[in-house]
Formats: structure tokens, sequence, C-alpha cells
């Protein structure tokens, strides 16, 4: 149900994990509705939502959870990026299968050798699975693998499916500006980086963002006060964007902690597991103050 363009807030969803580091599907199941109820535009599972950590199976059966829960309510983003190319198609087509409205790829990144990194790789490879499964497709342009504007462009020109580009690498902001100009008509441009430069994002030119998904009525509040014309009322919820991903720099595995604390103290999921290897939350009470600071004010503010 993807029609194109897609537009809006797409939050990355977190994998809820039970006590056994086994994929909760009641928790994932709460946490789709969740961000349907909060009013986002689309969900996302990428590497935000460790997939990198899920096996094949694992990977086709949170799709098609997702994709049943959502039930055609907004259309359901699956990265199927992998280190070669046929694994690629591989997990590319199993997303189709189950459910997926689009796909979302980061180039492979080269392994120190010399191959798989040249932009005639990177071409190869985007056009492989845009001739394998008919979906729209997002190129994910993030800091260790950055995908330049022109590079872009041109496997869009080349690819039939590709469609859109999720710009997040430094600088972000920047970045998209730079995409949205080379861009034209051929790529819809998102942002991403956790939705820290929404407002730097959307004033050049962003079509949306794909940030975490403890918090999505902010961002869903930010899309609507934006394209309202009320700028500062924008800039007045993105202050809790920002006291949130400061907290979270401080913890190492930040992002994956403190979403899930957050969703957890929400009701949505059960746990906070992370799958190693992960750091644990560290035995400071100082930073554990913090963070409960900034949950407590973040809940206070949606309730």
């Amino acid at each position: 149900m993807a029609a194109e363009p897609m537009r809006g807030v797409y939050p990355i969803l977190q994998t809820p994990f039970d006590t056994q580091g086994r994929l909760d599907e009641e928790s994932l199941q709460r946490l789709v509705e969740f961000e349907i109820q909060a009013g986002v535009h689309g969900l996302g599972v990428a590497l935000g939502s460790e997939c990198f950590r899920l096996s094949e199976a694992e990977r086709a059966r949170m799709t098609r959870l997702i994709a049943d829960q959502a039930r055609g309510r907004v259309p359901v983003v699956i990265n199927t990026s992998a280190p070669g190319t046929d694994l690629a198609v591989l997990y590319s087509q199993q997303a189709a299968d189950n459910g997926a409205d689009a796909l979302m790829l980061t180039p492979p990144i080269p392994l120190g050798m010399g191959g798989a990194g040249t932009p005639a790789d990177i071409r190869a490879y985007f056009r492989a699975v845009s001739d394998a499964v008919p979906l729209p497709i997002f190129i994910q342009s993030q800091g260790a693998n950055p995908v330049s504007p022109a590079l872009a462009q041109q496997i869009a020109a080349e690819c039939e499916h590709v469609r859109y580009l999720k710009e997040e690498a430094p600088p972000a902001a920047q970045r998209v500006g730079e995409a949205v100009r080379a861009a034209g008509d051929v790529l819809t441009v998102f942002g991403g980086a956790g939705g820290t430069y929404f407002i730097e994002e959307l004033r050049r030119g962003a079509q949306g963002t794909m940030p975490g998904c403890s918090h999505p009525e902010v961002f869903v509040r930010m899309w609507d006060l934006f394209h309202a014309g009320d700028e500062e009322a924008a800039i007045a919820e993105h202050a809790y964007v920002q006291r949130f991903a400061r907290v979270s720099a401080l913890l190492r595995d930040g992002f994956f902690h403190l979403h899930k604390e957050l969703l957890r103290q929400r009701g949505i999921i059960a746990t906070t597991v992370i799958r190693a290897p992960a750091a644990p939350f560290p035995d400071d009470p100082l930073l554990r103050r913090e963070v409960q600071e900034v949950i407590d004010e973040y809940i206070a503010h949606v309730s």
C-alpha cells in the first residue's frame, strides 16, 4: 500500500526481546499499534531495530508480524541490506513475501580487499535488488557508508524502483539540502539520525524522517506544526528530542537502552533486553537519575 510519494514520520522500531533473548511477539504487536495510534505515517525496521542480530527466520517473522498488525494502515519499510548482493536480494524477496511495502538498503561496506566499494559496485548492488523485487527502495546514506547526492541520483536513474533517499551521514542537515537540490523529482529525501536535526532537515526540503520509536508523538506534532507554518512551536517540541539525544549519548549503546527503557516504562514492551554484544547499563547512580529525569519529563509532556 506504499502509494508514492511516501512522506512524514516513519519511526524505526525497536525489536522487543523476552528475558531469554527471543523475539517478543506480543510486545512487537503492541509497539506497532502504539506507533499507529500516535499518528505516524509509516514504520521502519533498520539498524536501530538490531536487524543485524536477527536470523533470516526472525527477520521474516518480524516483517510478517509488523505487516499483519499494521493491516495496510501505514506503509512498512524493511531494511534488507547485506554484505553481498545475492544475500541482499534474498532478504528483499523475503521481506516482500512477508508483507513489506518498501525496502531500504545501505551499500555493502568494502572488506579491505578492494571490492564492493566502487560506485559501479554500489550501482550494481541496487540494480540487482530493483530488478528482483518490485517494491519502492530507499537508499540509506549513513556515516559508515555515505552515498553522494550525485551517485544517489545515478542509482535512481538506472533502477526502476529506487525512489527514496534516507540521508543521515554527517553533517546531516547540510547533506539533506544537497541531496534535495541534486535529486530533483527523481528521489524523495528523508532525514534520519534519530531525528536530531529534524527541523533543520525540514527547512532544507526533507519530505520525512526516520527517528527512534519511543516518542512518536513529538515527531508527529513537529511535522504537523511545521507544515501548518508554526515553526516556533515545532522548535519547542524538538527540545524534548534534543534532551533525549544528549542523555542517550552519555551511554554506550544508549540508543537501544534509552528507547527500550522509555517504551518499557510506557507499558509498550515487557523488557529492555538488547542482544549481545551490547554494553550493560552502567552502574552509575547519577547517570541513572539523569536517564529517569528525561523519561519522566517526556512522559509528563505527552500525558
